[in-house]
């Protein structure tokens, strides 16, 4: 059956299939707000020019997801398999994300950053696009903060995180 007349719940239901089949990395975003430092696990960063260096990004239904895109600059934190448990503390909704024992420091700028990430993006963001019940934010990459490791990357599959090493490739 064609998706454009299957039922709204059987699209919605095959939409979510297909995405949790797709793995993807994974980033915490950080920003700055009128309540503090806000953060939240994201894996849907996507890079969208390198010149200018530009990404985008979906946020939707959170307190902290309001706030980000509220925001006017952002730190979107590329993270590895290394920082699983950081990447799980800002992905439970209601958790304390900043907190003394969390390695993290204020930029000059007023960002939060969390210095266990390999590679921070500091950015601006250009656009808010409301689509459906998601904000897709655009943003130019304004300074890039990197540490690079040797940990193996980790990516979101099928509701699973996923650390990939040297055996799992092919080709």
């Amino acid at each position: 059956m064609p998706l454009s007349s299957a039922p709204a719940d059987t699209t919605h239901h095959l939409f979510r299939s297909a995405f949790r089949s797709h793995p993807a990395g994974v980033a915490i975003v950080t920003a700055a707000s009128e309540v503090g430092p806000v953060g939240l696990t994201a894996s849907s960063i996507a890079s969208v020019s390198a010149e200018p260096p530009a990404l985008s990004f979906s946020l939707s239904g959170s307190r902290s997801a309001e706030q980000l895109i509220q925001a006017e600059t952002v730190v979107v934190h590329m993270m590895d398999a290394g920082q699983l448990d950081l990447v799980k503390t800002f992905s439970k909704p209601g958790t304390e994300r900043f907190t003394t024992a969390m390695d993290w420091a204020t930029l000059p700028t007023g960002e939060p950053l969390l210095r266990a990430a390999p590679w921070a993006l500091r950015c601006r963001i250009t656009h808010r696009v409301p689509v459906g019940t998601s904000i897709l934010l655009a943003a130019e990459v304004l300074e890039i903060l990197g540490q690079p490791g040797t940990a193996d990357p980790l990516v979101y599959h099928d509701r699973w995180f996923h650390r990939l090493t040297d055996a799992s490739r092919i080709g």
